[in-house]
């Protein structure tokens, strides 16, 4: 399986985000670090290298449209929190280190829907890579693929969050 909500394998690359939407943005892992990219073009807008990277989190949502700023009013008219949804809410944000700050780039979600279960396995995947402190082992093409075939067909349940890391843990030997 090549595709984890947001998360998908592109070539011989994951990336977050779509990268072929027209006018978008997206995030390619690399063995340095995540490039920042506009779409079309040959080079990237931003680069971290995984060195910096102390805590890693993703945002995302269900649709393609709750990622504009009809999202974003809707969740202002709603004043929940309970759904993600408006501008920033396909995104990965970072501390970082080097100095100490807080990183943040959007990506451009894609025309597919995102199911409830990938949203919820992405982010407690990121959570635990940066609980593990291994964020890095993002830019291993090879090693992602492995963990991502073993948790995208986990349930939505609280222990897949414990198996989760049991997979990173056994993936990383």
């Amino acid at each position: 399986m090549g595709q984890l909500g947001p998360l998908e394998l592109v070539g011989d690359r994951w990336v977050i985000g779509d990268p072929e939407r027209a006018g978008g943005m997206c995030l390619v892992l690399t063995a340095e670090g995540m490039e920042h990219r506009a779409n079309g073009t040959a080079e990237p807008l931003e680069v971290l290298p995984w060195s910096r990277v102390m805590e890693l989190g993703i945002r995302t949502t269900y649709r393609a449209w709750m990622a504009t700023r009809g999202g974003t009013a809707l969740v202002w008219a709603a004043q929940s929190d309970a759904i993600d949804m408006g501008r920033d809410a396909c995104s990965v944000h970072a501390l970082v280190r080097h100095p100490y700050d807080d990183w943040y780039a959007r990506y451009s979600h894609h025309e597919r829907r995102y199911t409830g279960v990938h949203i919820y396995l992405v982010i407690e995947l990121f959570r635990a890579l940066s609980e593990a402190k291994l964020t890095h082992r993002l830019g291993d093409a090879e090693w992602l693929g492995a963990v991502v075939e073993q948790v995208a067909p986990l349930p939505h349940r609280r222990s897949s969050v414990r198996r989760i890391r049991e997979i990173i843990a056994a993936v990383s030997v």
